[in-house]
């Protein structure tokens, strides 16, 4: 089974590039503090890369008890 990263947006993306938008749009959030959880890929990583100050990275652990 392919491991999987969990993240969720903490900041607006409204004010930044729209290449940042479209990037969140990607990773598949929809609202802030949403948490979503994709597979651990180098792609998903880039992304997350590119709006590392608009997302968090969960904790494994705490995104199954929400």
């Amino acid at each position: 089974m392919a491991s999987k990263v969990s993240f969720r947006q903490i900041k607006s993306a409204s004010g930044h590039k729209r290449d940042h938008q479209a990037t969140l749009d990607a990773l598949g959030i929809r609202r802030m503090h949403q948490v979503v959880q994709q597979n651990d890929t180098p792609q998903i990583r880039g992304m997350l890369f590119k709006v590392r100050h608009l997302v968090e990275v969960v904790e494994q652990t705490k995104a199954k008890t929400k």
